[in-house]
């Protein structure tokens, strides 16, 4: 049975949905208690939804709330230990050792390979990628403290090679990494753990049962109308309306990128820069390469909002 969390500084899902709020983020109820869940339980999150749904700003904005450092790690084709876990600083090694060299020679006495071996894997030579930097970053938060719990990042998870989920079952199980050369680490207080996926490959089971879970769909109209104003409340709230509505025209059309909330986010504030209070075919023209991102997009999106002037 999973104990629990006794680093959580807020008391139910509603505590931290204001929290978030606070920092900037609108979550639903499901999101704020897959959130407390994971800070209570002490357990990974993995968000999964289509790209430009809130998923990477949901840690930003825990990384706000819990008042730690956020670690991100981007995942891409070909991500391995090296720069996923800890690495050696190859160069200060070689330094070292003709360091070692020179003091031998200057005293006549012979290197012993095990003791260069030795020398070479202290931890003075360990560079920490972000996994391990996030298992080091905790520490003991005195009771009835708020805060100060890192918020380790993996983002798009589906863009590393199977294999990599591997690496991350003995982190994420026991939040620990061994080290052959050094031994153990382990983390005094467990990172928030936000593992991210657009879908584009699934998950190893294995990782999905040490994880907690959540589906991110598309923002309704009323939700979309609250990031909105949170993030440019300075735009006209009528054409807030809408851009919100524009964009679930798009989203309703068979567009290869549908618009997620970022791109409404930034249609919005490029409309506010050029001082548009109104959606009409003029604005539309100036403004759709902040919220169409693929060429063989534009055409339907023209069609879809009416849009028949020039290019």
């Amino acid at each position: 049975m999973t104990e629990r969390s006794e680093h959580t500084p807020l008391d139910g899902p509603e505590s931290c949905r204001r929290a978030l709020a606070a920092a900037g983020y609108i979550a639903d109820d499901a999101v704020a208690t897959a959130c407390f869940l994971a800070l209570e339980l002490d357990r990974p999150l993995l968000c999964e939804g289509v790209p430009g749904v809130g998923k990477t700003s949901l840690a930003r904005a825990l990384a706000q709330v819990l008042g730690g450092p956020l670690i991100r790690l981007q995942c891409y084709e070909g991500l391995d230990s090296t720069h996923a876990l800890y690495d050696w600083d190859f160069a200060a090694q070689i330094l070292h050792v003709r360091t070692l060299e020179a003091q031998a020679t200057s005293t006549g006495t012979a290197l012993a390979a095990a003791g260069i071996e030795d020398e070479l894997h202290r931890e003075r030579f360990l560079v920490a990628r972000p996994i391990l930097k996030a298992l080091q970053a905790g520490a003991p938060v005195a009771a009835g403290a708020a805060g100060g719990r890192a918020v380790l990042l993996i983002d798009e998870l589906d863009r590393a090679d199977d294999e990599f989920d591997a690496l991350l079952l003995e982190v994420l199980s026991d939040w620990s990494l061994t080290i052959p050369e050094l031994g153990t680490v382990r983390a005094a207080v467990p990172p928030v753990v936000i593992l991210t996926s657009n879908r584009t490959r699934d998950v190893h089971d294995a990782l999905k049962r040490r994880c907690l879970y959540h589906w991110f769909d598309q923002p309704g109209p009323e939700r979309e109308r609250e990031v909105l104003a949170l993030h440019v409340p300075h735009a006209a709230s009528g054409l807030r309306d809408a851009v919100v509505a524009a964009a679930g025209r798009l989203r309703a059309a068979d567009l290869l990128k549908p618009p997620g909330t970022s791109e409404t986010i930034d249609w919005l504030r490029a409309l506010h820069a050029l001082r548009v209070d109104e959606l009409d075919e003029p604005a539309l023209r100036a403004s759709l390469s902040a919220v169409v991102k693929d060429a063989a997009d534009i055409p339907v999106a023209r069609e879809v909002l009416g849009v028949t002037g020039g290019a």
